[in-house]
């Protein structure tokens, strides 16, 4: 007979093997291939992270270079999908849009092998913010963007689409911290999602698809979502304390404290709240700011939780002036890193995962005649 694994939602269950991170266990707390990722977030661009997760090593400025061109050149969307893009109303989830995208994305540009997977990945990579900066200033704006800038970055990439002018030194620096903190984060749910429809030999679009699902929820990616919603309501820290105490009296959910895995702190929230103390400075703010710190203070006061990576993230990307609703897909232009060498890793040594379940229904009865019913 099967072992019934009892931790709630599988947690502290090892469900597979994986060389590309580890959460909790080593340096800061979180690891990319042995790397610290305090140390690659104050020393590498996104794109240098990017490579090591998907091809195990550090790239040498040669690499680095030659990569991000390569990136560059794979930013533009064909006819097709722009089409498509635009049909998608104003209203729709924009995660709703990035997962219409990459399965259009798949009809249109299929993986025919496995050993496209590395092409297949670094075309998502490079087009995943045109498709989203594409969809938003259609649908928001009436404007046709040309997808195809010359910015370096991805997150420059990113924020001149959607601004319509390239980004400051300082907004670049900090999407590239951002998005590195986000990349890979072993076993969560997306990533989860992600092997397991590898594990039946699916292809890498239907495989990030389904990822994108369920980042899609607000329990795993849209908490930084949920967090601005929150602290943009307060009006001071002080507003922020009493508000905060009065929900935690009802009970009631919030979002971007508490981690899974962290026990006591995580450490992408160290290195993002850095930043965003920059940015508020950099804008002048006095509130939002302010607000957020009180937070973190009242619920580690009262209730012993930390803010996770997606609480200061979230005043972050207000100050760059990314609207709330994209929060999240900017998550998903990180992530398929880490999704996407999640594939390629249980590609390399595959079984099918399907675990058993632990049956709770009716015993065995006959089907009555439908007139004893």
């Amino acid at each position: 007979m099967a072992k019934v694994l009892s931790g709630a939602g599988l947690r502290g269950q090892v469900a597979g093997k994986t060389a590309l991170s580890t959460v909790g266990k080593s340096g800061s707390g979180l690891t990319y291939r042995g790397y610290d990722v305090k140390d690659l977030a104050e020393n590498c661009q996104f794109e240098e992270v990017a490579y090591l997760i998907l091809k195990g090593k550090l790239p040498n400025q040669a690499e680095l270079d030659e990569y991000k061109a390569l990136l560059k050149s794979m930013r533009g969307l064909p006819l097709a999908l722009k089409d498509v893009l635009e049909r998608i109303p104003a209203e729709a989830h924009p995660m709703d849009v990035l997962r219409t995208g990459c399965s259009m994305l798949g009809n249109l540009e299929g993986e025919a092998s496995f050993d496209e997977q590395a092409k297949v990945t670094d075309r998502m990579l490079a087009c995943f913010p045109s498709i989203i900066c594409y969809w938003y200033r259609y649908s928001h704006d009436g404007v046709r963007v040309d997808v195809e800038t010359d910015d370096d970055s991805i997150g420059a990439h990113f924020l001149h689409l959607l601004r319509g002018e390239k980004p400051s030194e300082l907004h670049e620096r900090v999407m590239h911290v951002s998005l590195i903190l986000y990349a890979e984060h072993e076993f969560n749910a997306s990533t989860f999602t992600a092997r397991v429809c590898a594990s039946t030999l699916s292809d890498m679009h239907s495989c990030v698809t389904g990822a994108i699902g369920s980042l899609r929820g607000p329990l795993h990616g849209g908490a930084n979502e949920a967090a601005m919603e929150m602290i943009e309501r307060f009006e001071s820290a002080d507003h922020a304390e009493q508000e905060m105490m009065g929900m935690l009296e009802r009970k009631e959910k919030i979002m971007g404290f508490g981690h899974a895995i962290y026990s006591e702190s995580d450490p992408r929230n160290e290195i993002i709240k850095l930043w965003s103390e920059k940015l508020a400075a950099d804008v002048g703010d006095t509130v939002l700011y302010p607000v957020s710190v009180r937070c973190e203070e009242v619920m580690w006061r009262e209730k012993k939780l930390f803010c996770n990576a997606d609480f200061f993230h979230a005043s972050a990307y207000n100050f760059m002036g990314i609207p709330t609703k994209l929060f999240t897909p900017i998550f998903v232009m990180s992530r398929l890193t880490g999704w996407a060498a999640h594939v390629m890793e249980q590609r390399a040594d595959n079984r099918i995962i399907r675990p058993s379940a632990e049956y709770t229904g009716e015993e065995l009865r006959p089907v009555p005649a439908i007139s004893e019913r």
